[in-house]
């Protein structure tokens, strides 16, 4: 263990290999809003919404269409399935090697 000039271990912060959910969720949403791809959002007690993703924070995304948006709480969403097929890894800065 290294010691810094306090004699206290150093706190280095080493790269992580694997991203953390919050990163793969928040890249995931960014590609979909950014992108202005349509998604299907299936909630939890199993109604299906359609439409593109406008905004998200932490604890919501905004789901419009038809002129129509709706504000969906994320502990109510099962899965987003967008319709344009990409790979995970295109939107993370993974080395898949």
């Amino acid at each position: 263990m290294e010691l810094n000039k306090k004699n206290k271990p150093n706190k280095k912060k080493k790269k992580k290999n694997m991203t953390t959910k919050q990163d793969l969720q928040m890249a995931f949403l960014n590609r979909v809003r950014q992108g202005h791809s349509s998604v299907t959002v299936f909630l939890t007690n199993g109604v299906k919404l359609s439409g593109t993703i406008t905004w998200f924070d932490e604890e919501a995304v905004t789901l419009s269409r038809d002129g129509i948006t709706q504000l969906v709480y994320k502990h109510a969403i099962s899965t987003v399935m967008p319709t344009e097929e990409f790979q995970v890894y295109d939107i993370m800065d993974i080395d898949t090697d």
